[in-house]
């Protein structure tokens, strides 16, 4: 597969042709024109900090989130050592929450590029959970994701695996939000973990 598509919003209705990478700055415009307050999840169907997204473009959109105050953005990575090393080059703003994918223990590196963002929320996602995280150090992460594969061809979640990373949450602290049990669909063996519905959000990191 070729490069993934890019644009503010994730659209794939406006995301260009094929795998091929396809950057939308006219998008960039998009958020200033919504005056209420909106959670904006950035790039849902894709990754920028991909290396072939330019810095410049990066900077962009970062502006374009300091531009529109009244809104959070979230923003969520597998590049986490491209994040890591641009990160000095961008000026963070205070409304964007950083996060990074760990979908098993094979991933945890990724928490370590993102202790070195000065994002005022760091979060890692664990969906789909794929495999055990094990014993995480969540030391300045602020929330957890986690969530199993939905879909035809779902992969499945173990109990013992969101219940370890719950239970993590809960003795260092971190809010702990469970997306799904996944399967056919997103609604596959509904939401709740031990008889809880976990909807947990995070706190800001300290400036």
């Amino acid at each position: 597969m070729g490069s993934p598509k890019y644009q503010l919003d994730g659209d794939p209705r406006t995301s260009g042709p094929g795998f091929r990478l396809t950057l939308h700055p006219t998008s960039l415009d998009v958020p200033h024109r919504w005056s209420s307050p909106r959670l904006i999840f950035v790039n849902s169907m894709s990754d920028l900090f991909h290396d072939d997204v330019p810095i410049e473009f990066i900077a962009r959109v970062f502006d374009v989130m300091r531009e529109t105050p009244q809104h959070t953005y979230q923003v969520l990575t597998k590049r986490a050592q491209r994040l890591s090393r641009v990160a000095g080059e961008l000026a963070w703003p205070s409304n964007l929450w950083m996060g990074v994918s760990v979908e098993s223990r094979r991933y945890t590196f990724r928490l370590n590029h993102l202790r070195s963002v000065p994002a005022a929320v760091r979060f890692l996602s664990a969906e789909p959970l794929l495999g055990p995280i094990g014993e995480v150090d969540l030391h300045d992460i602020q929330w957890v994701i986690a969530g199993g594969e939905s879909g035809a061809n779902a992969r499945p979640v173990e109990y013992e695996w969101v219940a370890e990373l719950r239970d993590t949450c809960t003795s260092a602290g971190v809010a702990f939000f469970f997306k799904q049990w996944g399967g056919r669909t997103s609604k596959a063996g509904g939401r709740e973990l031990d008889g809880e519905v976990w909807d947990q959000l995070p706190v800001k990191a300290a400036s």
